[in-house]
């Protein structure tokens, strides 16, 4: 037997991924896989495809197939660990917050809560503490910022006929009311409140989460998506700033903070949802509710 009949039968055609027609399809019949030559995906993708279980459909054999796992190489571990480093980094993450919350002493009942962002900025409580005015100053400021957010996101709508970060901030807003008044957090013993800072008047509020911050969010966001970039640059280190002050105040805890950003970003997302299922809700009757004609009248 010849040297070249020993070898696998390979049959090599043109094929077209709707791009490209220059790649070429391979036939192994030794190994009983096809793939195209240029294919940057690793082993464990194309034996997902040809099991049928890319994009969340089962074909190909079904469960009868064999599991993707057990068609993993060294070669995928690496090639995942160099190019999609970011997963890893939160696997890492999930790994090390596990023996974190499974080791951890609770706080008792009728202590404090501990939160990082008091411990972090306890030196500007000593100096806002013993600076009444300096605290007047700085919360009169925020109030300003948070006015500024507001008349931006109103200024869309009203004026440049864009509702979605109206419409954002309304999600918003609501569902921070909601929960707010679900779970009624403790003030922290240290709070510095002032006369001036929103809401004005030394008025009640809710802790969780914080409006300051996801009010600023939608704003950014809407400003990134107008190209107004240096705006939203502005209006990301304000954010900053008060979210400092806001710890340093004792006026949010950090896991306010936190969701804020979370939350202006969530609701931004549900918001430009919203207008597209109202655009093809609407799109036969010439009416849309997202149009600034239509949300006037």
């Amino acid at each position: 037997m010849s040297a070249s009949a020993a070898k696998p039968a390979v049959s090599r055609r043109h094929v077209s991924n709707g791009n490209n027609t220059n790649n070429v399809a391979i036939d192994d019949d030794h190994n009983h896989q096809r793939r195209i030559v240029g294919d940057k995906n690793t082993r464990m993708e194309i034996a997902a495809k040809n099991n049928g279980y890319a994009n969340g459909v089962i074909g190909g054999g079904g469960w009868r197939s064999k599991a993707s796992f057990m068609t993993w190489t060294t070669r995928d571990v690496v090639y995942v660990a160099r190019h999609h480093w970011i997963p890893c980094m939160f696997a890492a993450g999930l790994l090390f917050f596990m023996g974190v919350e499974y080791t951890l002493q609770m706080i008792p009942a009728r202590s404090e809560p501990f939160d990082l962002g008091f411990v972090a900025t306890r030196s500007l409580n000593r100096v806002l503490a013993s600076s009444p005015d300096l605290n007047t100053v700085l919360a009169a400021l925020n109030t300003v910022f948070v006015l500024m957010q507001t008349t931006y996101i109103v200024w869309t709508w009203l004026v440049e006929g864009r509702a979605r970060a109206t419409i954002s901030a309304l999600f918003m807003f609501t569902c921070r009311g909601i929960l707010g008044y679900s779970t009624q957090l403790p003030l922290p013993q240290d709070f510095l409140g002032s006369g001036v800072d929103f809401p004005v008047g030394n008025v009640s509020f809710f802790l969780f989460f914080s409006g300051h911050v996801a009010g600023s969010m939608i704003a950014s966001l809407d400003m990134r998506r107008m190209q107004r970039f240096k705006l939203a640059r502005v209006f990301d280190i304000l954010n900053v700033l008060q979210s400092i002050r806001l710890l340093g105040t004792r006026g949010h805890y950090t896991i306010d903070l936190a969701v804020g950003v979370g939350a202006g970003i969530l609701f931004d997302s549900l918001a430009g949802k919203y207008e597209e299922m109202s655009r093809r809700h609407h799109l036969g009757t010439g009416f849309s509710l997202i149009s600034k004609d239509s949300l006037v009248n």
